[in-house]
């Protein structure tokens, strides 16, 4: 029994053993180390995205695999410095952070223009760094969900980095301006030759129904995803989906019936291959998030989730808090049990 299955414990057959068939993987651009020759040559980036996409393939444990292992620490802003880093005030300094990713063989860093401007200088030539360019600060009382650009693009490719991120809450009031201002972003970032990453998250009242959150339905984080695609962003950043029948629960938009039961069923994994699906069928990566620290519970459920995830056709993770809410050496650790879940052939594609 390979050490995967061991941590997925009795859900090791339930998610190993799985087979996708309503869009099965043949249909997919699926991740490999020739991604950029295979996948990404047909698209209309330059040379030099293409450079940059490879340096973060080829950096880090999974370097030369075509997956990516990503450590991202914006919560300072996100949720507040204090929130973030007193469970392990190591972090406050963003010097710590790059550290992490290093010791932790991740592939790049992903962080606020301040935290890697002030580190830049020491490691922008070690480890791919990505520059988050909006946040949504929680200091402001009322609470508001809105992401404020806090940083540009010139400013990423000044200090060295080779991929930019951002947010958008598709759903919000807020989110044709920040749709907006991503694409404007984004097309400076492909000009400069940087890689576009779009956390594609939802954000509305309305998407909670009856006891169960609809953020996390496969159909409406798909078409979150897709639209991501859509700016032409790289790779997307998305959680997992837990649910489907998002659209009609809450009775608006526009789908399909074959949606649900012919291209998904209630299986964790038919619900990240319909992510990926809309990822124009993986020609944008799709990373899941890790989520939130749970404590003793966090290495297992990362790792289930890198399982569902590349299982799926997805091409990656990107898990911050899981990671720098803990010592460094058990940080690592977990970050190292994402990885070796891409490193580990006894893990298919479904």
């Amino acid at each position: 029994m390979s050490e995967t299955a061991k941590i997925l414990g009795d859900e090791a057959s339930y998610l190993l053993e799985h087979r996708c068939s309503a869009i099965p993987r043949e249909q997919l651009h699926l991740p490999g180390p020739d991604f950029v020759d295979r996948v990404m040559i047909d698209n209309d980036r330059s040379p030099q995205v293409l450079r940059n996409m490879q340096a973060l393939y080829n950096h880090g444990r999974l370097g030369g695999t075509g997956y990516l292992s990503i450590l991202p620490v914006d919560q300072g802003i996100e949720h507040s410095a204090g929130a973030s880093f007193a469970p392990n005030p190591l972090y406050f300094d963003p010097a710590n952070i790059v550290e992490l990713a290093l010791e932790g063989g991740c592939n790049a860093v992903a962080s606020t223009l301040g935290g890697l401007a002030s580190v830049a200088r020491r490691y922008a030539h070690k480890i791919p760094l990505l520059l988050k360019l909006n946040h949504n600060e929680t200091l402001t009382y009322p609470t508001m969900h809105d992401q404020t650009l806090f940083a540009s693009v010139d400013q990423a490719h000044a200090m060295g980095c080779v991929a930019v991120g951002a947010t958008i809450y598709f759903g919000s009031p807020e989110c044709r301006r920040q749709i907006e201002e991503i694409s404007e972003a984004f097309e400076r970032a492909h000009e400069l030759g940087m890689v576009t990453v779009l956390w594609a998250y939802l954000r509305n009242p309305a998407f909670k129904q009856e006891g169960t959150d609809y953020h996390v339905a496969a159909d409406l984080t798909g078409q979150a995803i897709h639209l991501a695609a859509t700016l032409k962003a790289d790779i997307v950043k998305q959680k997992l989906a837990e649910t489907n029948d998002g659209y009609r629960a809450i009775g608006f938009g526009h789908t399909h019936h074959r949606v649900y039961g012919e291209l998904t069923s209630e299986h964790p994994i038919d619900l990240a291959r319909y992510q990926v699906a809309s990822c124009y069928l993986g020609r944008a990566g799709l990373i899941n998030s890790g989520g939130a620290s749970g404590g003793e519970s966090d290495l297992a459920q990362a790792v289930r989730t890198a399982v569902i995830n590349k299982r799926g056709g997805g091409m990656g993770l990107i898990s911050g808090r899981k990671a720098f809410q803990k010592p460094m050496a058990e940080g690592v650790q977990l970050l190292n049990a994402i990885q070796d879940v891409y490193l580990d052939p006894q893990v298919t594609i479904a």
